[in-house]
């Protein structure tokens, strides 16, 4: 009888391990259910496990889309913005503890000992501009400028807490452009884009003309809510999963950034309470894994790393809250965990 249970046992576990999801099936799922209209990439250990187009770039059309299909990854562009910075200290043209004003000297007066490395791991304690002047199209850096300008004070003592601000990288994007003497656009096309051949990525500014082969965005009802901004620096990039996933191994190969740089990256920076912050240069932290989100009008992104074993989990959409990113990147890890 004990033998008969053994052997029934076992055989549930194989059956339960063939009916394991794996990572690609995963995907499929939230697309199936309609939560999911975009592209997605997974790297396991450097060996590609999923890599795949599901959907349209317009509904409206019925284009489907390509793996090549550029999609705006709004706030994954910080890690773009804060290589850019890196590359110009790389070059001695700047400090990360060098006061901001320096570069950008129409701050406003209580914002003047604010550090650049302080608006990189978003401690610096500038008002975020987003939840206000987005009820605006077309905002502009000068109109971010503005608004800081309006404001009474810092919300807090520069290093002393945490708090994600999008302005700060506002004013990222103008010391790139000050200490450069380049466009946002042009610097991060000849910096980083051209040398790592991301032939599908592009800034979106006020000069460009976007192209036919982009994504259009949508709310979850797949009512059109297509990206308009113009501000760079804070999420003014659109790229594809391919293009993201040479970013993510020119940082591991230290292609872009030499070996100091690519370990100030990822310090935690601490904060009054004497805890870490949560957010290094242009990534969150946490234990031997990077990542950040991404989410404006109908686009939605996340780009997960797992620095110690060359994984990487980046999906892009474009049908807006229907898309759950941390939910995703939650089953995907599970998979990617169990089907060691």
């Amino acid at each position: 009888m004990t033998r008969i249970l053994v052997a029934s046992g076992f055989i549930l576990l194989i059956l339960f391990a063939c009916k394991r999801k794996t990572e690609k099936e995963v995907v499929l799922d939230f697309y199936e259910k309609g939560k999911l209209n975009g592209t997605v990439l997974i790297v396991k250990e450097g060996k590609v496990v999923c890599d795949t187009a599901l959907g349209y770039k317009s509904f409206e059309d019925k284009l489907p889309l390509t793996k090549d299909t550029p999609f705006c990854i709004a706030s994954i562009s910080k890690p773009f913005t804060a290589a850019a910075i890196m590359l110009l200290q790389q070059e001695h043209l700047l400090s990360y503890d060098d006061k901001a004003i320096r570069y950008v000297p129409d701050l406003p007066v209580y914002a003047q000992n604010v550090s650049i490395r302080q608006l990189l791991n978003h401690t610096s304690g500038l008002a975020d501009y987003e939840n206000v002047l987005m009820v605006n199209r077309k905002i502009t850096n000068d109109d971010v400028l503005d608004f800081l300008k309006k404001q009474s004070g810092l919300r807090f003592p520069s290093g002393s807490q945490f708090e994600y601000s999008n302005s700060a990288y506002i004013v990222l994007g103008r010391i790139i452009e000050t200490v450069s003497g380049q466009s946002y656009k042009r610097f991060i096309q000849d910096k980083i884009f051209t040398p790592l051949k991301m032939r599908h990525s592009f800034v979106y500014d006020a000069e460009t003309i976007p192209p036919a082969d982009r994504a259009k965005a949508y709310d979850a009802d797949k009512k059109p809510d297509d990206y308009y901004l113009l501000t760079t620096g804070d999420g003014s990039i659109y790229s594809t999963t391919g293009d993201l996933y040479k970013f993510d191994q020119a940082l591991r190969k230290h292609q872009l950034l030499n070996d100091e740089n690519s370990k100030e990256m990822y310090k935690l920076p601490a904060l009054k309470d004497g805890k870490p912050g949560q957010y290094g240069f242009g990534w969150y932290v946490s234990d031997q894994a990077v990542m950040h989100t991404g989410g404006v009008n109908g686009f939605r992104s996340i780009m997960w790393r797992d620095l110690g074993a060359n994984t990487c989990v980046i999906a892009l959409s474009s049908m807006g809250d229907a898309f759950p990113v941390y939910k995703f990147l939650d089953e995907e890890k599970k998979v990617l965990k169990r089907n060691k």
